[in-house]
């Protein structure tokens, strides 16, 4: 069983010491990856590279400034690699590296379940 599984009554106090020490791993790799958003950001980029106008425009309602703050961070983060283009005038381009890539098939299924999900997670709102 997973430290994050619910466990049952067996253990109890063994297995929640493990899930504290899990979760102190976890927390910061996830305050990485889980803001509002990295995830759309990269599935963006996922298909292919893009331009910076591009994949703004492709998140509808992203700010200049929070597009370009998310983008250092993800860069920062091993996440997206950041290349300058040889063009006039001078034109950059971002790309997921295999790391952020590996996040591909959990980000859809993210995706996959919010789609799903959408109606009754806006029926229960209060």
């Amino acid at each position: 069983m997973s430290s994050l599984d619910i466990p049952d009554d067996t253990d109890l106090d063994q297995l929640s010491e493990r899930a504290r020490q899990d979760m102190a791993q976890v927390r910061p790799v996830l305050e990485k990856i889980a803001d509002k958003w990295t995830i759309m950001i990269l599935t963006v980029l996922c298909p292919r590279p893009s331009r910076f106008n591009e994949i703004k425009r492709r998140l509808d309602g992203i700010t200049h400034k929070a597009l370009a703050d998310a983008l250092k961070r993800l860069e920062r983060h091993g996440l997206v690699t950041r290349t300058v283009l040889p063009t006039a005038p001078i034109g950059v381009e971002y790309a997921i590296t295999p790391l952020g890539h590996s996040l591909r098939e959990p980000f859809e299924a993210l995706c996959a379940w919010a789609l799903a999900h959408a109606d009754e997670m806006r029926r229960t709102e209060r």
